[in-house]
């Protein structure tokens, strides 16, 4: 194959990666160099495009920006973000918002350019959880609420089975055979600046077992706390070879988780019951 050909099939391997959007491109047995770069031109621009506006706009519009959110907290009594890295954007919302659920006051930082989805409410409640990630990459940050856990106290105080136990289970929502080799290779308790809360941050390591059958190995940093009746876990994690470069990220993603609910009346965040 000519060099030109394998360098423009290179720029669109790497457009499709980045992008949800696919395409075809179609060449004949001699093709033109001026019509097929043509081509590449005006696809690469139009899954950049796309993109950029899949990534950065649901970002800035879900997280509101520093002051946003700030002012949401302190509309609760709680204490403001102070420390948002360079390239972040803060993120504040309420998980629990449907019937069915116990609410929760979430916050926490992440890229600018990741993606963020919130939970669907519908006529049965509320489902799914609050995340944000790269998701092409397999960057992500994730909200598990451990069910019927219950309310832990002393929560730095206890063993190293109980966060294996609990990350374990929120990177497994999806079914128990989704994963293998899970290992917590370090805990750390921290104070949270609120009510003597308490955060313990896990870093942790596993392999993926991918639905077409690959493994894939991950790592990551978590941060489980334990706030109104249950436990909550926030965990970060990206492939084992990206986590070198990341590292500093998802430990300022962890390092930034905070959940409020004890004392907090957040009935004007839920859903009207008449809603749907």
């Amino acid at each position: 194959m000519p060099s030109y050909l394998a360098a423009a099939f290179a720029v669109l391997s790497l457009c499709y990666v980045g992008s949800t959007t696919a395409f075809t491109v179609k060449m004949t047995s001699e093709p033109s160099r001026r019509t097929f770069f043509k081509k590449v031109a005006g696809t690469t621009a139009g899954v950049v495009g796309s993109t950029f506006l899949q990534t950065a706009e649901p970002a800035n519009a879900l997280g509101g920006g520093l002051k946003t959110c700030n002012a949401k907290l302190s509309s609760y009594g709680l204490p403001a973000i102070k420390n948002v890295p360079s390239g972040f954007s803060p993120l504040v919302e309420v998980y629990g918002k449907g019937r069915n659920r116990e609410p929760l006051l979430v916050s926490f930082v992440h890229p600018l350019d990741w993606i963020v989805t919130l939970p669907s409410q519908d006529v049965n409640g509320e489902d799914g959880t609050i995340q944000a990630g790269e998701y092409a990459k397999g960057d992500t940050a994730t909200f598990y609420l451990l069910p019927d856990s219950g309310k832990v106290q002393n929560l730095s105080e206890q063993p190293k089975d109980f966060f294996k136990n609990a990350i374990s289970k929120a990177i497994s929502q999806k079914g128990d055979s989704i994963y293998q080799d899970f290992k917590i290779t370090k805990v750390e308790p921290v104070k949270g600046d609120y009510n003597d809360q308490q955060y313990v941050i896990c870093d942790f390591k596993y392999t993926l077992l991918t639905g077409a059958g690959f493994e894939v190995d991950r790592q990551g940093v978590a941060s489980v706390t334990s706030e109104g009746k249950s436990v909550e876990v926030l965990w970060a994690a990206s492939t084992r070879q990206r986590y070198k470069k990341l590292e500093e990220n998802l430990r300022s993603i962890a390092g930034s988780f905070r959940v409020y609910s004890e004392g907090l009346n957040l009935s004007s965040e839920l859903m009207p019951e008449n809603e749907f």
